[in-house]
């Protein structure tokens, strides 16, 4: 029997209506196979954490991914499985923590939650929680078919740092615009091996220093110096640049000697598109390349989520400069291609 530990942080998937009140409460996960009793049909050993308080996903830092990352490292032997059941506004940046914090990660961890509470009539609480955790005990040839962090949502499986949530009113709630889904719900469960992880032959890391202090710099036609230099001067560590089409930027002196100085002053910068879809080439264009010459490094075709993310876990590494910029121009956990 496999053995699967639901950890419950919050969202809307564990709400119902209060009949006192009609007002959306949590309820007890604890009792999850009286209110999804379809659960006693898969023949799985369920156990349940659930955060007490629940917590709204807008209210995720890095401290809860810690906690979230802890718990899964000190488990990780009891059980075949996790699913974590989670607000889907910010699912994609938990996701995207988790891959870096997890290394050598070698069983199935999955996110999913749901647009409707799992007590409304048409729910896609039951349907997503239910495949989410068929997909986290399913085995081939005793291991793990998907050993990493990935979410499941309406039907799909993605890995969980190349998602983004793109709609807040569809059941489909999330895309994966850069990187192949790992798996499709239909009549059967259909893996799609090639582009999931392989098992890893080392043991489980845990790694749970992060480096917040990032700044985000989004450009727009008429940006001023002022705005510009309220990030750039900032005493971040390190800065989001999300550019134009393939990684274009303005060529205003101003604007470039703005990233140089910071630049000088040991921050990472990293160059992210505005696009959901494709990759940052610096150099393609002139207005891309005094980037690459000033050594901006390029986010490929990272998300935002897992650029914030890996630039979090890549700066806690405390590592020197140098060493850090090669990390987030390499594939650590498949969160981009280069």
């Amino acid at each position: 029997m496999n053995k699967i530990l639901i950890i419950y942080t919050g969202g809307t998937i564990g709400m119902i209506n209060d009949p006192d009140n009609g007002m959306l409460v949590p309820f007890n996960f604890e009792q999850i196979k009286e209110n999804v009793p379809e659960l006693n049909r898969l023949n799985y050993d369920l156990e349940v954490h659930s955060f007490n308080p629940v917590l709204d996903s807008s209210n995720m830092d890095p401290e809860i991914w810690k906690t979230l990352a802890k718990l899964i490292y000190k488990n990780y032997e009891l059980y075949d499985g996790f699913v974590i059941l989670h607000g889907s506004d910010t699912m994609a940046f938990t996701a995207s923590a988790l891959s870096f914090m997890l290394e050598n990660l070698g069983k199935p961890v999955v996110l999913t939650g749901s647009q409707l509470p799992i007590g409304e009539i048409r729910t896609d609480a039951k349907e997503n929680l239910i495949t989410a955790l068929e997909i986290a005990a399913t085995k081939e040839n005793d291991k793990a078919l998907v050993p990493e962090v990935c979410i499941y949502f309406d039907a799909q499986l993605f890995r969980g740092n190349r998602s983004i949530k793109y709609n807040i009113e569809k059941f489909e709630a999330f895309r994966s615009p850069n990187y192949s889904i790992l798996a499709e719900a239909g009549v059967h469960l259909q893996f799609h091996r090639n582009y999931i992880l392989k098992v890893p032959e080392k043991k489980l890391i845990l790694r749970t220093d992060f480096n917040s202090n990032i700044g985000v710099l989004k450009l727009y036609p008429g940006i001023t110096p002022q705005a510009v230099q309220a990030i750039t001067d900032s005493k971040v560590d390190a800065i989001i640049l999300e550019t134009f089409g393939s990684g274009n930027t303005t060529t205003a002196q101003w604007f470039l000697d703005a990233l140089q100085n910071a630049l000088d002053k040991g921050k990472i910068i990293i160059d992210i598109s505005q696009c959901k879809k494709g990759s940052v080439q610096l150099g393609l264009y002139e207005t891309s390349r005094e980037l690459q010459k000033m050594g901006i490094l390029s986010g490929f075709d990272l998300t935002f989520e897992a650029t914030v993310t890996k630039l979090m876990f890549v700066m806690g590494l405390d590592l020197p400069v140098e060493e850090s910029k090669k990390l987030m121009e390499q594939s650590l956990r498949g969160e981009l291609t280069n």
